[in-house]
Formats: C-alpha cells, sequence, structure tokens
C-alpha cells in the first residue's frame, strides 16, 4: 500500500445547487479514500471567460494513498459521476475539482500538471486556500500561500 501523503484540491460549482454539488463531490472523495483535514468556507466568485452564473469554490485539505495519476482518474470519475458534462473552456459546470498540490511535489505530464499551473494567478483559489493553509509554501514559487495571496490581491 502506498504511503498517505497531502493534497490540496479546489472545488467549484455554478450549476443547480451549487452548495449541495460540491457537499456530495467532498462525501465521493471520502468514499473514494481521498480524506478531508480541513475545508475552507464557501466563497461566491466571478467566472473566467464568457457570462454566466457566479460560482462557488472551496478549497481542501485531504489525505490519500493514490498516486498522482491515479488520483486525477478518480476524480475525473466522481465528477462524471455527479453529473458533469464536457462543455466549451471556462464553460459552467455541475463541478469542477483540481489537483492544486500534491504533497510537495512537481509532477509534468502530458495531463497533469502540479502544483496546478495557474494557482497564483486566481482569487477564488487562493484566498480559500489561505484560509486553511496560509503557511504551506508553493514548491515552484517558493512563497507560502499568504505571500502568493497578497500579490494577487495587491
Amino acid at each position: 500500500m502506498n504511503k498517505k501523503i497531502v493534497i490540496y484540491l479546489s472545488l467549484g460549482s455554478n450549476i443547480g445547487n451549487r452548495r449541495k454539488n460540491l457537499e456530495l463531490a467532498v462525501k465521493e472523495l471520502g468514499k473514494k479514500n481521498i480524506k478531508l483535514i480541513k475545508l475552507s468556507s464557501l466563497y461566491e466568485t466571478e467566472p473566467i471567460g464568457p457570462k454566466q452564473r457566479k460560482f462557488y469554490n472551496v478549497a481542501g485539505k485531504f489525505t490519500t494513498n493514490f498516486k498522482s495519476q491515479e488520483l486525477l482518474e478518480v476524480i475525473k470519475n466522481i465528477e462524471k459521476n455527479l453529473g458533469r458534462k464536457k462543455t466549451y473552456h471556462w464553460g459552467p459546470r455541475i463541478i469542477d475539482i483540481d489537483i492544486l498540490f500534491y504533497g510537495t511535489q512537481i509532477i509534468k505530464k502530458e495531463n497533469l500538471t502540479i502544483p496546478h499551473k495557474e494557482i497564483q494567478n486566481r482569487e477564488f483559489v487562493l484566498i480559500p486556500l489561505k484560509e486553511i493553509s496560509p503557511k504551506f509554501i508553493h514548491p515552484v514559487y517558493k512563497k507560502t500561500i499568504t505571500t502568493l495571496c497578497n500579490i494577487i490581491i495587491s
């Protein structure tokens, strides 16, 4: 069995009952041995891209035994099972789950980049992340989440 690793995920929803969609996603993650340690408050944020309903976003700190590629597959299956459909780039979604960090590892594969390459540009990720893990150091930028958050907000 693989060793448990601490991971950070970002979850968002802007279709249907957004709060319930996020709650269901966290519940489904738990059923798949992706155990919640800490979840941020709920944040309502403006969407990126085309005009659409606002998102509800949260960030979560979890532990898992999954390797990074397995984790991605499990997450994609959860999204699909909760009703996510392929739309257009930055389109509305019932659920979106992104892997932000996988321990402090830096992973670059064709279908997976960790840390998520847009963390430092997205308030809707940084603000909830700062709430749950302000001192976590981004392994690429070598700055805390608080510092990255302060940079984007200033």
